[in-house]
């Protein structure tokens, strides 16, 4: 064990991580393109783009000069009462290429702090105009965040139990499976009949860190506008879906149906900085157009709009909005299609699902799909080894990398997958996993 991950251990507290029972963490010293370098020298491909934020790969040289260049101009001002070109500019860009109802770019620092301001928003829409509203729908299985706010409309269970009785209340419907499509369906329109609920919020055509499940983008449509028609807020979480993820721009555009409030990060800034965004209509904003003072949106962040992180977000628009990235997207999912294909009759796999530059499928296994399936801690290790990051989610393996990959290391993760899927029966009886 080296020296700094002795002080690493005398001194952090890592997120996500028992403290108790497991491996030391990986000392990075570098990271370039899709490839992530220990102190060893040895390299790891980084296949789900560091918790989905580096859809450009790690160190772009085109990236960090906008870093450099905003940081010796201007490196951050309040956000009240002062404004910059960096966040002008890309507020502008952002309503040139998001769904055309969106109106407004709200700043703040993460997918979370995006999430919270959007029910906000929502919330204090119908208080503005004195309309008591208190409900809000959720789908089961849902990540939002990890604030309080955001903890409320995602899935209960272990990770929230602590916290559960100072969540508050949301009507749930169950995830749509294909199976149960006309059940959440009916049971969506009960709710909504209730006439008391402010808003809807979702995970546009693809759950996140439930295992990246896929569910029918024309059911979404129909719930989004039954809702609209009834006066409820509908709050496009694209934090993980945005910006390409999905093969278009963002989920919400390949549906018939445009959201009143979105919620960005993650791809935001290309994962070289932290940024939330939530986004609006120019009807909700409507409602805060008041003499009263009491009708503000007192919501801020100390780090609202900083000049540097907006300067990333630009250079990352830039890439993002070039041809080449269009054709990289493109290749991937082509790529993913052919690989699913080899996969789909395998013994130990199971829906598999694709979506854009996302591939997923469940490892058969004796237990149901879940975060605590313990297929994750022999899946994790295993691919490490190989010089793989694939973090599974309990059983599930998915793929979710940098636009930029090469073919070349696109074929050595599908094979490592293929090899392990065929090792697995032998690993489990030799004791190996």
């Amino acid at each position: 064990m080296t020296d700094w991950i002795k002080r690493d251990e005398a001194a952090i507290w890592h997120p996500f991580t028992p403290l108790r029972g497991m491996e030391s963490p990986l000392m990075i010293e570098k990271a370039e393109g899709v490839n992530l370098y220990t102190e060893e020298g040895e390299k790891i491909i980084d296949a789900i783009s560091s918790w989905w934020v580096n859809i450009h790969g790690h160190s772009h040289p085109y990236l960090a000069e906008a870093i450099a260049s905003q940081a010796a101009q201007l490196e951050h001002v309040i956000f009240a009462g002062f404004t910059h070109e960096p966040a002008i500019r890309l507020a502008e860009r952002l309503l040139e290429i998001l769904p055309e109802n969106q109106s407004k770019i709200f700043y703040s620092d993460n997918g979370s702090t995006a999430v919270e301001v959007a029910m906000k928003m929502a919330f204090q829409f119908f208080h503005n105009q004195g309309i008591e509203k208190r409900k809000i729908i959720a789908i089961d299985g849902a990540y939002h965040g990890d604030t309080f706010g955001a903890m409320s409309v995602g899935e209960r269970g272990p990770f929230t139990s602590p916290f559960d009785p100072f969540l508050f209340e949301v009507d749930f419907v169950d995830f749509p499976n294909g199976e149960n499509d006309e059940e959440v369906w009916n049971h969506f329109q009960q709710i909504i009949a209730t006439n008391d609920v402010a808003a809807f919020i979702y995970e546009p055509l693809a759950q996140g860190a439930s295992g990246m499940r896929v569910y029918d983008k024309d059911l979404l449509d129909r719930m989004i506008s039954l809702a609209q028609t009834n006066d409820v807020i509908c709050i496009a979480d694209e934090v993980m879906t945005g910006f390409g993820r999905t093969g278009e721009l963002f989920a919400a555009d390949s549906l018939k149906t445009n959201p009143d409030i979105m919620c960005l990060s993650k791809g935001l800034t290309g994962g070289a900085l932290a940024m939330g965004i939530t986004t609006c209509s120019q009807r909700i904003q409507d409602a805060y157009r008041s003499s009263d003072l009491m009708k503000t949106f007192f919501h801020g962040h100390s780090f609202t709009a900083n000049p540097i992180t907006c300067a990333v977000a630009n250079a990352s628009l830039d890439l993002l909005l070039d041809e080449k990235c269009t054709e990289n997207r493109t290749r991937i999912n082509r790529r993913h299609t052919a690989f699913s294909q080899k996969i789909a009759q395998h013994a130990l796999v199971r829906n598999t699902r694709i979506l854009g530059t996302i591939i997923a499928f469940e490892l058969n296994t004796d237990r149901d799909t879940s975060y605590f399936n313990e297929a994750r801690h022999h899946l994790y290790p295993y691919f490490i080894d190989k010089g793989i990051l694939i973090r599974p989610l309990g059983n599930v393996i998915y793929l979710i990398p940098p636009y930029i990959i090469s073919d070349e290391d696109l074929d050595f993760i599908y094979q490592t997958i293929f090899n392990f899927l065929e090792e697995y029966p032998m690993l489990i009886e030799n004791n190996e996993l």
